[in-house]
């Protein structure tokens, strides 16, 4: 993808990794439409993009991840522009969790709202030490609309969800990693490092089974539980069509 097209992200590549940043630091990297049309194409090319192994989600600076929807560009909406905001936010989130590489979000400050949507829409969050979540939607008289009523409910227990979203309250990265909301926390210097590592790791592995793990879990999640079970098989058989995988499997009865 070329950089030149995008005026509100940049988007790099480094051996099969692509690390999507928000460039909105004036704004604490706020969600506006211009910006969420950016990551809707933005992920829609990922969805066909071969060379791309793992993505890595952020924001741009140290003070913000994404510091939820832009206030002033909401408060004019009327009830149908309030809902077509909503459908574009839940397509952007619906895209990166449906993306079929594995996505990190690398969360570097407040993730809020709509920025704790997004994170929440990753395979997984690694955070900084200065990083905030939070829903706090109601005290802006809306509820959580890009995912968040249904996502963080499942991320952790449904009690610690509604508690966070009733009372709009932020809790910061080391409270997120005890209610595993996070996965692994860590000072701001060490965030990317960090998170660079783990995209390595799961680039070692094959790739079709990478992606056929995701694709069963995502598909589980909202099946029952034959239904998960035999798409889980499915894919399984699917993977010994890979050559890759054969190599793998020789390379171990060599050894």
């Amino acid at each position: 993808m070329n950089n030149e097209k995008w005026k509100n992200l940049s988007v790099t590549y480094q051996n099969g990794t692509a690390v999507v940043t928000i460039q909105r630091p004036a704004s604490m990297n706020a969600l506006n439409q211009a910006l969420m049309k950016e990551l809707q194409c933005c992920f829609t090319g990922f969805h066909e993009d071969q060379t791309v192994k793992v993505i890595i989600l952020t924001g741009a600076g140290n003070k913000a991840f994404i510091a939820g929807a832009d206030i002033k560009e909401m408060s004019e909406m009327d009830v149908e522009s309030g809902r077509q905001w909503a459908v574009l936010g839940e397509k952007v989130a619906g895209l990166i969790e449906s993306c079929p590489q594995p996505v990190i979000a690398a969360v570097n400050g407040y993730a809020l709202g709509g920025g704790c949507e997004m994170a929440l829409a990753c395979d997984f969050i690694y955070a900084s030490e200065n990083a905030c979540f939070g829903q706090p939607e109601v005290k802006w008289g809306i509820n959580p609309c890009f995912g968040g009523t249904q996502r963080l409910a499942r991320a952790v227990a449904p009690g610690i969800a509604r508690e966070l979203m009733y009372t709009a309250r932020f809790i910061h990265a080391e409270e997120a990693f005890r209610i595993g909301l996070v996965n692994r926390v860590g000072s701001p210097d060490e965030l990317m490092p960090s998170v660079l590592k783990t995209a390595e790791e799961i680039k070692s592995n094959g790739q079709t089974a990478v992606r056929f793990t995701k694709e069963s879990i995502n598909l589980g999640r909202d099946a029952d539980i034959h239904t998960a079970i035999y798409h889980e098989s499915q894919a399984f058989g699917l993977c010994f069509a890979d050559p890759d995988q054969k190599k793998r499997m020789k390379s171990f009865e060599r050894e």
